[in-house]
């Protein structure tokens, strides 16, 4: 008995999500704190490096992949059948749509973009930690969520793999 569509989209899109949850977790867990005892010129300087380097086909295959891959899932799955299962993968592109991609665009790309056009070579101490003091707490703050979005997504879609029959 071989896998059906419905089986093998069900797990490319767990994968996708549980990528990236795994990015995110990681984020808060480690990668924030981690900066967050640099200087003020030491993190503004990585956190532009690391936005300028995240923006590479790996990234936005499981970024973007998991946007088109949630609402087809979604859509193949209440074809298939209407119950528990669907209605979890129904709720994981909510969740994904609104908390993950929503947040992001809206938060974190914004935020990203002004740290982008800094100079902080050209930047006072005084300078540098008002750039710091604009962008760290929020940024974090919003990666907190993107971080718990991310994960309820992959929660949900774990639920919707195990409800499918």
């Amino acid at each position: 008995m071989g896998l059906t569509f419905l089986q093998i989209l069900l797990g490319m899109t767990a994968v996708s999500t549980a990528l990236m949850g795994g990015l995110f977790y990681a984020y808060s867990c480690s990668v924030n704190p981690g900066l967050g005892r640099l200087s003020d010129m030491g993190y503004l300087s990585a956190m532009q490096s690391i936005n300028r380097a995240i923006l590479n086909p790996a990234f936005f295959s499981s970024f973007l992949g998991s946007l088109a891959l949630l609402p087809v899932c979604t859509w193949v799955y209440f074809s298939y059948s209407v119950s528990p299962g669907s209605w979890c993968v129904l709720g994981a592109t909510v969740v994904y749509f609104t908390g993950v991609f929503g947040v992001t665009m809206v938060g974190n790309v914004p935020l990203n973009n002004a740290l982008d056009k800094a100079d902080l070579a050209a930047a006072s101490a005084g300078q540098l930690a008002q750039h710091r003091a604009a962008f760290e707490e929020r940024w974090n703050r919003l990666n907190t969520v993107r971080t718990v979005a991310a994960v309820a997504t992959v929660a949900l879609m774990v639920a919707g793999c195990i409800g499918f029959k």
